[in-house]
């Protein structure tokens, strides 16, 4: 079964997240709402199992949570993923949203990179900071070993942006961690 179930404590965030990555129940508590449906929306549009459960220093901020999460949700991918054998490793889609369009392409290789190029308009979603995409997305592709490339086309809503931003990740995974029938990683390498 390709799931784990983790847990990280610190002085600033209490997470604990269970993820399997052929799908399962969906239950998100953040304590910051917009995020909440983010989310949602990544285990959704991933056809994951994800249930996370966050109590974090929102008296101070969102970035705390948001970023602690990123780092606890790609530890389990890693976790969940072994020796990353029988998949198909790459991933790129496109996500419309309204008036917004993004676009993310990644490579589950083992050898964590990002690209970011995104802007928003408007500062805050609800209680989540926009700037704070980036902080997710980052800690999630470092801690799970991805190479991973997040471009936003255009678009003038932040919750639009944002919204397709996740779901185009979400979506580029569910290719990038589908089983082929090889038993082998795809790697001249012969490892990831």
């Amino acid at each position: 079964m390709r799931s784990a179930n983790l847990s990280r404590k610190t002085k600033e965030t209490d997470i604990t997240l269970s993820l399997n990555l052929d799908g399962g129940e969906v239950s998100i508590n953040t304590g910051v709402g917009f995020f909440d449906h983010m989310l949602n929306s990544f285990a959704v549009h991933g056809g994951f199992g994800l249930e996370i459960s966050v109590k974090g220093d929102l008296e101070v901020d969102d970035h705390h949570t948001v970023e602690d999460t990123g780092i606890v949700l790609g530890k389990a991918f890693k976790e969940a993923l072994g020796d990353k054998s029988s998949i198909e490793r790459f991933g790129s889609f496109y996500v419309p949203m309204d008036e917004a369009l993004a676009f993310c392409s990644l490579d589950i290789s083992g050898r964590p990179f990002m690209v970011f190029d995104a802007e928003f308009p408007q500062e805050k979603c609800g209680d989540y900071t926009s700037a704070l995409t980036v902080e997710f997305m980052r800690a999630f592709a470092y801690n799970a070993g991805v190479t991973l490339h997040i471009k936003s086309e255009y678009g003038y809503n932040s919750h639009h942006i944002i919204e397709a931003i996740y779901k185009a990740v979400a979506h580029a995974l569910k290719i990038a961690v589908k089983k082929n029938d090889t038993g082998v990683p795809l790697s001249t390498k012969g490892v990831l």
